[in-house]
């Protein structure tokens, strides 16, 4: 093994502060993603109440969008959470 491929993979590594960063990132867009979705359910409904051109497929399928992806949402929230519960009830 090469001197200068070990010094080349602990440069790679990726930190734990890289991690979490790219993490947060991560939930960041995902979260924003499914405020947009609902952004565009919520504006889609109010043209069509009040009386805009829109069509009626469009609306629903923006709202079970959103409604989907808000669900899938809350069920990785749940089990994030429940996976946390279970690392702080280990012993060390």
């Amino acid at each position: 093994m090469k001197v200068g491929a070990v010094s080349e993979a602990s440069h790679s590594a990726v930190t734990p502060y890289k991690a979490q960063k790219t993490f947060s990132n991560f939930l960041k867009d995902a979260i924003n993603q499914v405020n947009d979705a609902q952004i565009q359910s919520d504006n889609l409904t109010k043209k069509m109440a009040l009386g805009e051109n829109v069509e009626l497929h469009d609306v629903m399928i923006a709202s079970q969008k959103a409604s989907i992806t808000l669900q899938a949402t809350m069920e990785v929230r749940n089990k994030v959470v429940e996976a946390y519960q279970e690392i702080m009830r280990m012993q060390v």
